[in-house]
């Protein structure tokens, strides 16, 4: 006899215990992962979602002088493509519901480090070597160069027309 006559059957919902016997003597794997037209569309939508990143850094975008929003848009993006990567290329969207398990305690732990990251970001420059305060970028040269930035900007668009 069979491994799984001794233990059992393992049955899905709607299933009785007999039909599970029958699935695994008949060596039935119904993973149903969808096919190969799920496939297709979960890499058009990693293509699209690709090409909305790079439109942030074409003149089309609308918030060019706002850059928070240019990175909040491709964290966004980075983080929807990642979530399609796992879910189904590692097929994660048809594992069982133990993977709840695993992925909720990790998240809340990354989310908890990301927290408690957030006064060190802050108080970075607080305390700084000498020669390090020498070296550092003061918001009068960031406007300095914003204002040549513009200007050279403007040069070009002048001389193309």
């Amino acid at each position: 006899m069979s491994d799984h006559h001794d233990h059992g059957p393992v049955t899905r919902a709607g299933e009785t215990a007999d039909d599970a016997l029958h699935h695994a003597e008949h060596g039935g794997h119904d993973h149903g992962h969808g096919g190969l037209g799920v496939y297709l569309a979960v890499f058009l939508a990693l293509c699209f979602l690709t090409t909305m990143s790079f439109l942030t850094f074409t003149p089309y975008w609308p918030w060019r002088d706002q850059p928070q929003v240019g990175w909040a848009f491709m964290m966004a993006v980075s983080c929807t493509k990642a979530l399609l990567v796992v879910l189904f290329f590692m097929h994660v969207i048809w594992e069982a519901n133990w993977k709840y398990v695993l992925t909720i305690p990790a998240a809340m732990m990354a989310l908890f480090l990301v927290i408690m990251l957030i006064p060190d970001v802050g108080m970075r420059n607080r305390m700084v070597s000498q020669e390090r305060a020498l070296h550092m970028a003061r918001p009068s040269d960031v406007r300095l160069m914003e204002e040549a930035g513009a200007a050279r900007e403007t040069a070009a668009h002048g001389a193309a027309h």
